[in-house]
């Protein structure tokens, strides 16, 4: 069996609906576990082999850019290398701006790091308000990257309140939004920038909610965390199964949303990579069992 693709909106990009991330190769200068050379040289390869061809890094993964120009580049034909601006391009100061220069610097960056000429498609980080863009240009100095060939299409990876506005500007060919089984608060907008003609990319649609969330997660973040892994405990999705992994279940209900294009999912471990692979390559759940883990996620 083979991976299913689709086009990415109006970009005509044709992407495996798995895609992956590469921020859990950034290692501990991104506050994330070490990861060694034979593991991201393992992962990276096992993923073009197995038909991923979408991958999702940034400025801010530590050092997964390093890992991607490093391991992959020399298959630079082979996938569609998604990067992200606004992202701090030196240390210190972690706050992300959205300036002209910066939004350059960063893509410099990456493609010095990731031994390319162009980035298929450059997203805003984190999702700043129109207002604060229109101030600092950075739609403009997007635009003039992709008139100097540095980048092919433009992209958002933000959430709500800003995307509805993002998407009313008209000049964003990606999103990259949140979205999971247990989290469905995006979807209403993924429809609506599927419609528009965008493409639409989840995010955190898989591990987040197999484990509580440490104590020392901020309890803002940490309490819709704690409640999405109740409720999943709750649904005793495992009777569903078959004898697959919880896993499979929320990576293939995602699979059969069709107003999403392709969903990320990151593991820098190549047992983690294959297994997604496999859940991936049996597409979206069957109607009944689709049906059935979306009663049991939403009694009522």
């Amino acid at each position: 069996m083979t991976l299913p693709t689709a086009t990415l909106g109006r970009t005509g990009l044709r992407v495996s609906r798995l895609g992956y991330g590469a921020m859990e190769l950034r290692g501990p200068e991104a506050w994330g576990p070490p990861v060694n050379d034979d593991e991201a040289r393992t992962v990276l390869n096992e993923a073009l082999d197995a038909g991923i061809n979408l991958i999702d890094t940034s400025p801010d993964y530590g050092e997964a850019e390093e890992h991607i120009g490093r391991w992959i580049s020399h298959r630079r034909d082979e996938f569609v290398l998604m990067g992200k601006c606004g992202c701090p391009v030196t240390g210190g100061d972690p706050a992300h701006v959205y300036t002209r220069a910066n939004v350059r610097a960063c893509v410099e960056r990456s493609l010095r790091r990731m031994r390319t000429d162009h980035l298929d498609v450059l997203m805003v980080h984190l999702s700043p308000s129109v207002a604060v863009m229109e101030a600092e240009d950075t739609v403009a100095e997007m635009r003039a990257l992709q008139d100097e060939g540095a980048i092919r299409f433009t992209g958002m990876s933000g959430e709500l309140p800003h995307l509805p506005d993002h998407l009313a500007m008209g000049v964003f060919d990606v999103f990259l939004l949140p979205y999971s089984a247990l989290d469905r608060s995006h979807e209403e907008f993924a429809g609506a920038a599927a419609a528009a003609g965008a493409g639409t990319i989840a995010r955190g649609s898989v591990a987040r909610s197999l484990v509580p969330p440490p104590e020392a997660v901020p309890e803002p973040i940490r309490r819709p965390l704690a409640d999405r892994h109740a409720r999943l405990a709750a649904a005793r999705l495992d009777e569903l199964a078959d004898g697959a992994p919880v896993t499979e279940l929320l990576l293939r209900y995602i699979l059969g949303r069709p107003e999403l294009h392709s969903l990320i999912v990151g593991s820098a471990q190549a047992a983690h990579l294959r297994a997604n692979i496999t859940a991936a390559t049996k597409g979206p759940l069957p109607p009944d069992v689709h049906n059935a883990v979306h009663d049991r996620l939403y009694p009522g």
